[in-house]
């Protein structure tokens, strides 16, 4: 059979978040290129809304990226796998058999869940990880309907939101974290403890400081095996224990990849090749704070990079580089929600800043009496020496979504205290605190006090 030959300008494998805005981004400024974006599944979940398949949207059909938004930015789709990559020649090949040359090359390969090796039971029936693949989240709700006791590992975002979604649905469900409280890495433990308050009393139940040892059952699971003992019976277990960077196309073909097992880019989202670009989980990270190596694997980076790496296909600028991820985390339990950026307080002790603390507890519209109000706490996590915003943790109602974005953007760029507490805030009684105690202001005025 003769070998299929295609041709494009840009080439995109993947086609998740990163993948569609490296595409889309990348015709935008390079409208005169031709970009093809192949991907091995027929159609892409929002990685943020997997979650809440479990539970609140019902059907996995609702949560679907459309490819329309590829169509509509005249980027080509091609579904397929790509089994290898020559970067000498610019080309790669698809396991139909299909050769396809290319200019630039943007990696937007993703990650995949971590399952332990250690772990033993992991392949009984009814155990189930949380891939961003359709068919395999349909496969495992349709087996969850008739299962009653579930065990989530891992206390993280997704473990929590999923324990959360299956709750709704009646189940009896209890939620297994080896660290002192779920959500620890992301919030200090004064706002985790908050959260795990908040899942309990909605009826998930939590063990933490406690670690899986094993997972039990013949061909299926039957029970949860603690460190400490103790037996959790358990019609299915999901792991949710993170997830590493799926790398091994970049292995094969020669890209570099650094020791935590991402592949190696500088600001403009480059490989060592500069015609080869990686972006979202896939990609290498260093913290906007530390400089140091990065693990974190966020949909809101990912795309971030994806449009840093679009800009400068093929013209660099000094002004659109990525300078770090920040880290910018939100999520929601019920109706109150929770947000991070930057540095907690924990870990910008634990790296060695001097740092001065401010919180303050307000609320998300004015006046209180508005039917709504919702709680609203604010904390600051500032350098004391130079009084510049190192990070900030919130609690409160949808709003605080926006609030932690406002915050990240303080710390990008590098605003002190008193940028803050100059700021000219926009209020409105549906939509904000007050003008006279708008939660931000108030909590840099606490920092202050301090300095």
């Amino acid at each position: 059979m003769a070998k299929t030959m295609e041709k494009t300008d840009v080439l995109v494998i993947g086609g998740s978040a990163a993948g569609i805005v490296a595409a889309t981004t990348g015709k935008a400024n390079y409208p005169d290129k031709d970009f093809l974006l192949i991907r091995k599944e027929k159609q892409v979940l929002v990685p943020c809304g997997i979650p809440y398949i479990f539970g609140s949207l019902e059907s996995s059909d609702k949560n679907v990226i459309p490819d329309g938004v590829l169509s509509k930015a005249c980027v080509n789709l091609k579904i397929g796998e790509v089994v290898s990559v020559n970067p000498e020649n610019k080309t790669c090949k698809t396991n139909d058999g299909t050769e396809i040359s290319f200019e630039k090359l943007v990696l937007a390969i993703g990650s995949i869940p971590t399952t332990p090796k250690w772990l033993k039971g992991t392949t009984l029936k009814n155990v189930f990880t949380i891939p961003k693949n359709k068919e395999y989240i349909d496969n495992a709700i349709n087996k969850l309907k008739d299962c009653k006791k579930i065990v989530t590992v891992g206390g993280g975002f997704i473990g929590v939101e999923i324990s959360d979604e299956l709750n709704k649905k009646n189940k009896d469900v209890t939620l297994a974290e080896i660290l002192p409280h779920i959500l620890t890495l992301a919030f200090d433990k004064e706002l985790a403890v908050k959260a795990e308050e908040i899942l309990q009393s909605r009826g998930v139940k939590i063990k933490t400081g406690q670690g899986v040892k094993e997972i039990l059952g013949n061909e299926e699971v039957t029970a949860v095996l603690l460190n400490n003992g103790e037996k959790i019976e358990a019609d299915a277990v999901i792991l949710s224990m993170g997830y590493r960077p799926n790398t091994t196309l970049a292995e094969k073909s020669g890209i570099k990849i650094n020791e935590k097992g991402f592949v190696r880019v500088d600001e403009y989202m480059r490989t060592e090749d500069a015609d080869i670009f990686a972006v979202g989980d896939c990609a290498e990270k260093k913290d906007f704070i530390t400089r140091k190596p990065s693990g974190a694997m966020l949909a809101s980076t990912a795309c971030a990079e994806a449009r840093i790496a679009g800009m400068n296909l093929y013209k660099l600028s000094t002004l659109k580089t990525l300078s770090g991820t920040i880290a910018i985390f939100s999520t929601a339990i019920g109706e109150t929600g929770f947000g991070a950026a930057g540095l907690i307080e924990s870990a910008a002790k634990r790296e060695g800043f001097d740092v001065v603390t401010g919180s303050f507890e307000g609320i998300d519209k004015h006046p209180g009496t508005l039917s709504g109000t919702h709680k609203q706490i604010v904390k600051l996590i500032v350098a004391k020496e130079s009084a510049v915003v190192l990070g900030g943790e919130v609690v409160g109602g949808a709003s605080i979504g926006e609030l932690t974005n406002l915050i990240g953007l303080v710390i990008q760029n590098r605003m002190t205290i008193n940028s803050i507490l100059t700021a000219q805030i926009g209020t409105h009684p549906l939509l904000t605190g007050p003008p006279t105690a708008y939660p931000l202001i108030k909590a840099a005025e606490a920092v202050a006090k301090n300095i």
